[in-house]
């Protein structure tokens, strides 16, 4: 499936961009997409390992689990404020 993963604050400026898309299989794991985000960019992986994430804008968290058939993963690093 094509996944559109967009990436706000703190992982936008390390993937060096706004979204990208991802051609990865609903059995997927969320760690696995992390992988495959993340590859050849270690400040990325660093990143992500902090994040939460929104699957077609449900909160999404467990990174064992099965992406299942989606079409938009927000990447959310922690923010400060409130």
């Amino acid at each position: 499936m094509n996944l559109t993963v967009r990436f706000f604050a703190a992982a936008r400026a390390a993937a060096g961009t706004e979204s990208r898309v991802v051609d990865i299989e609903p059995a997927a794991t969320l760690g696995d997409l992390e992988s495959t985000l993340s590859a050849g960019n270690p400040e990325l992986a660093t990143v992500l390992e902090r994040c939460s994430y929104l699957r077609d804008e449900t909160a999404f968290t467990d990174r064992s689990l099965p992406l299942g058939i989606c079409s938009t993963l927000d990447v959310l690093p922690p923010f400060a404020g409130g």
